[in-house]
């Protein structure tokens, strides 16, 4: 046999041999504190129970969306026909945005949104209007822990007041609840990454918070997508609206006036007296045409707009009563016997690794 080969194996069966042994000891010395590992997990199983008793349980909201979007785009004679008369119409549109691939995912957390969502008003159970905001503060006893601190005890968000007006402790707030919101409440993912699927999972101490903020935090994410993504193409239809409105009106105006002057020329003979007449039906003839071609390129664009607005389809939504998420007794006495058990065993190893540094 290869002496170096020999060696080698040697070195790793005294090595494996050394590990066990080493596993062994550390499993004897555990052993011989059980019972201080024992007592600190029942301590931590009672911690758990405690921990279970006295936490708020918390109401869950889920709402399932997937988004259609617009093909995008316009014909490149569509486009050269709305471009002789000024509108801006363009052959192709990307299909980049806000709601394409994880970027919806982002865009739904972003503080714009939270913010618009938050302002939302709803009816309280007083039959008055109150902001997610403050629905928010008052089911986490926020305003308990702004107590003695100047201005925020008393601190609220009417309904209808707009985000540029805001005072600086009110601006200050908004963005702490946005970090608490997205940090510990709200979160955003997509169940099948193959899929267009998004869900949205909002979990709160009040129900009535989860249910409508999940509502709300989509709503404004799809019209605010809707809007932007429709801009251009809206603009377009605008425009061609007024010339079209514009047009009709001067071409009531030339058959009035084509009506009148055949009313007052009624003499034949006099062929200079049905001048205006002709020259009048000449520019209705025109106003016609270009009437026809406006009307033609309104209903392209509206077409446009139509095939460019995404379809934002709501797969499930939450309702009433909400699902709701509490910690049970046994299981918050497992995970604190379990956590405690395991903490106590590295510190006791730990403990035991320096005091072997210590006497070496």
């Amino acid at each position: 046999m290869d002496p170096i080969k020999q060696d080698s194996g040697l070195e790793s069966e005294l090595t494996l041999k050394a590990l066990i042994l080493k596993i062994k000891a550390w499993i004897s010395f555990l052993f011989s504190k059980k019972y201080i590992i024992l007592i600190v997990g029942l301590l931590g199983g009672g911690l758990g129970l405690v921990y279970a008793l006295y936490k708020k349980p918390a109401y869950v909201a889920e709402l399932t969306f997937v988004v259609e979007d617009g093909k995008g785009g316009m014909l490149g004679a569509y486009a050269g026909i709305a471009s002789q008369i000024g509108i801006d119409m363009p052959s192709e549109t990307g299909m980049t945005g806000v709601f394409s691939g994880d970027n919806v995912i982002e865009f739904l957390q972003s503080r714009l949104i939270v913010e618009k969502a938050l302002m939302t008003p709803i009816k309280g159970g007083d039959g008055k209007q109150i902001t997610l905001a403050d629905i928010f503060i008052d089911a986490n006893e926020l305003r308990k822990a702004w107590k003695g601190k100047p201005g925020l005890e008393n601190l609220h968000y009417p309904p209808g007041l707009q985000r540029e007006k805001f005072s600086l402790k009110q601006d200050s707030i908004i963005k702490v609840l946005y970090d608490k919101i997205t940090k510990d409440n709200l979160d955003v993912t997509k169940p099948d990454k193959k899929l267009g699927f998004i869900a949205v999972k909002c979990s709160s101490a009040d129900e009535t918070f989860s249910k409508y903020f999940t509502d709300n935090l989509v709503k404004e994410a799809t019209n605010f997508y809707i809007r932007t993504k429709t801009q251009r193409s809206k603009s377009n239809v605008d425009k061609l609206q007024m010339t079209a409105d514009s047009i009709e009106h001067l071409l009531n105006k030339q058959s009035y006036a084509i009506a009148r002057r055949m009313d007052i020329n009624q003499n034949p003979a006099k062929s200079l007296a049905t001048v205006p007449t002709e020259l009048g039906v000449r520019d209705k003839m025109v106003l016609q045409t270009m009437f026809g071609e406006v009307l033609r390129n309104l209903e392209v664009s509206k077409m446009a707009m139509a095939r460019e607005t995404p379809v934002i389809q709501i797969v499930d939504t939450p309702s009433f009563p909400l699902k709701i998420e509490k910690l049970g007794k046994a299981k918050g006495i497992v995970i604190g016997g379990i956590l405690a058990g395991f903490f106590i065993c590295v510190w006791l190893i730990i403990r035991k690794l320096y005091k072997n540094i210590m006497e070496s």
